[in-house]
């Protein structure tokens, strides 16, 4: 049988980003939606380490999942997700970077440019 999330905070989020996704005609919200949708041992991790990597100065990264610290951050980044371990939102903050809420990056940017969508 296949479980999805249960918690209100995850469901009013997976919603709002359908909705958006059919109102602005943008795929990114519906992707991010389908993956925040999946059972709790199929969420994405995401490392410091991975983000740096794979992003450059001034991108806004969004992670359908969990943000853990594991290495550093050398630039700075806008980063949304789902949740934050306490070290990494210590360790964005420290760098300069933002930590966001989905939510919020839907707000401000419902079109979905430039964005990453990182698992």
């Amino acid at each position: 049988m296949k479980r999805g999330p249960e918690s209100k905070r995850t469901l009013e989020l997976v919603n709002l980003l359908r909705k958006k996704a059919v109102e602005d005609k943008v795929r990114i919200w519906k992707r991010v939606a389908e993956r925040l949708s999946r059972s709790a041992r199929m969420i994405a991790e995401v490392n410091l380490y991975d983000i740096d990597r794979h992003s450059k100065e001034g991108d806004t990264i969004v992670v359908p999942g969990k943000v853990l610290s594991t290495g550093v951050l050398s630039h700075r980044v806008k980063i949304a997700a789902h949740k934050f371990s306490a070290s990494a939102a210590d360790k964005i903050r420290k760098s300069g970077s933002e930590c966001m809420s989905i939510a919020d990056v839907v707000k401000d940017n419902p079109k979905g440019k430039g964005i990453i969508l990182m698992e």
